[in-house]
């Protein structure tokens, strides 16, 4: 039988040989691009010895699940293993399917201080794709939570540093395809869980518009350089507000699409049902040219439902809010933590709508102000279960797992866990009590809450077209000290998400655009709008630049 082409320039031998692949004196990566193929799994080269379960580790099995088992039955399960390990086996015997790596590449290098005023940047490289599409000539950050084949991946974590994808997450090949060049790998938040900048074990990444203050996060990395123009967009990611905080720190045009419209394969995830990806650029019309390449099904992700629509993005920017209706959310105003300019100067953009066409008006959505509440039970418990406990992978969903991260992280953490951020072993420890201690039930509660506070916004969705409000109470803080307390350091990572977090439970698209600035510094107006008209959302951030 004829090996298809995705295997014209390996092959894998069965019965535990080993993979042979022809890369002479090149790299596995630039192999594998230059013949237009997948790289092979890293298991090929490396098999596996899977052993037996020892008693004493059936014993500690055991006892954490309350089972009175005697030595003589842990004996007699075990023997029951062996048919079911022999599969195992089996699988070690297979050719992984695989994400493709189509493009030429080399393995980069790390910046130096001079080169990374910022700090900002991970890890520097070039990857060209296509030689003309919609993105050609355009230069990209990519967050690095987002697998990029040959290129270190750190997440933001030491946990992770020393892994190198062996894959292209499907957004990196779909950049790619429309011509755009990856520079670089931009620096997140540890593990991405902070909205403030000061979490990555790289170091704080500084705010291009005052290197004492916090660019946000956690796509922290990704609004600095593009507001300081050291890229034309970037990607970011967002599961509490970390497309939307740094751009409003930083005073870029984040968007945070419709939940499941850019796939979110080959990126590292902290909870299935907040995940989103998506783009952060200086204009509304570049963030819409960069979804518009990144949006649509690639049938490898569990997030991206069967109904799912897509639109040409670009052409809903008429450069006017002509028929649009925006309603000004009370309660997203007036937080405690609140700054009285940001408040008063997102309610002055709102009315510069108006000069656009727009027609502006009040609503009420009392739920908004327990969003934040709904959201702190699924990201707590979530992200304890898949990004710590699951490995990054988790079980019980259908697409593709990267079984590299998963396997090296799932490794390193154990022995690094000491090593894991503040925030993240907060996580943890709570978590874990609430899953021990209630069995899930208020994560379960708040799923189901989840649907009521969509409800609520999609009910004021009916006579409006988009919500509005500031995209955070306050304008960028002052970075914490490297001596700062634990509480300091928390509260510096989370006091901002009020109100981007909700809509991060109910999959809303929403995007901060600057309104203007105060003090010196940049000012976040988001817009929220119905489920699959990012264009909607899109189109009014467009107008509002226009108009200035």
């Amino acid at each position: 039988m004829r090996a298809s082409p995705d295997y014209s320039r390996r092959r894998f031998l069965h019965a535990g040989a080993a993979a042979t692949v022809v890369a002479a004196a090149r790299t596995p990566v630039r192999a594998a691009a230059e013949a237009g193929t997948q790289l092979p799994p890293s298991t090929a080269t490396a098999p596996r010895i899977l052993r037996k379960p020892p008693l004493p580790e059936l014993e500690r099995i055991a006892k954490s699940y309350n089972l009175a088992l005697s030595r003589d039955d842990l004996t007699s399960f075990r023997n029951l293993m062996d048919g079911v390990l022999a599969s195992y086996r089996r699988l070690d015997q297979f050719a992984e399917p695989t994400l493709a790596v189509k493009y030429p590449r080399d393995a980069g290098f790390r910046p130096g201080p001079s080169d990374n005023r910022l700090n900002a940047w991970y890890w520097r490289c070039s990857i060209k794709g296509a030689t003309s599409g919609p993105l050609a000539a355009k230069k990209i950050a990519i967050k690095d939570n987002v697998c990029v084949a040959g290129i270190p991946m750190m997440n933001g974590s030491n946990v992770l540093e020393g892994y190198v994808p062996d894959v292209d997450a499907t957004i990196v090949t779909r950049i790619l395809d429309a011509g755009g060049e990856i520079i670089g790998k931009a620096v997140c938040e540890h593990l991405c869980f902070s909205g403030g900048s000061h979490t990555s074990d790289t170091g704080p990444v500084l705010n291009p518009h005052d290197p004492k203050r916090s660019a946000g996060g956690s796509s922290s990395g990704s609004a600095a350089l593009v507001v300081a123009g050291e890229c034309d967009m970037a990607i970011g990611g967002d599961q509490g507000g970390s497309i939307r905080i740094p751009s409003s720190f930083c005073g870029a045009v984040g968007h945070k699409p419709t939940h499941g419209l850019v796939p979110y394969t080959g990126v590292f995830p902290i909870e299935l049902t907040l995940d989103h990806t998506g783009p952060i650029a200086r204009t509304a019309g570049d963030a819409a040219r960069l979804l518009e390449v990144l949006a649509g099904a690639d049938g490898l992700d569990p997030r991206q439902p069967a109904g799912l629509r897509t639109e040409a993005y670009t052409k809903q920017l008429t450069g006017d809010a002509r028929g649009l209706r925006i309603g000004i959310v009370k309660e997203g105003f007036g937080w405690p933590n609140s700054e009285p300019d940001v408040d008063a100067m997102v309610r002055e953009a709102a009315q510069r709508l108006t000069r656009a066409g727009g027609t502006v008006s009040e609503v009420s959505i009392p739920l908004h102000r327990d969003g934040i509440h709904i959201w702190n039970a699924i990201a707590v418990e979530g992200a304890t279960a898949l990004m710590v406990a699951g490995n990054s992978m988790g079980t019980n969903w259908k697409g593709h797992y990267t079984t590299s991260l998963l396997d090296f992280y799932g490794r390193s953490r154990r022995v690094r866990a000491n090593d894991l951020s503040e925030t993240v072993k907060l996580v943890v420890l709570l978590g874990q009590y609430m899953q021990d201690n209630y069995q899930g039930r208020y994560y379960a509660k708040a799923q189901n809450l989840a649907r009521v506070l969509r409800a609520a916004y999609d009910e004021q969705l009916k006579g409006v077209d988009l919500l509005l409000m500031p995209t955070l109470p306050l304008k960028a803080t002052l970075l914490p000290p490297p001596d700062a307390s634990r509480e300091d350091y928390v509260a510096r990572a989370l006091e901002m998400i009020s109100n981007t977090c909700p809509f991060d439970v109910t999959g809303h698209p929403a995007a901060s655009v600057p309104a203007g600035m105060s003090a010196g510094l940049p000012v976040g107006m988001m817009l929220v709008g119905r489920h699959w008209e990012d264009g909607t959302v899109l189109r009014a951030a467009d107008a509002f630049q226009t108009v200035g």
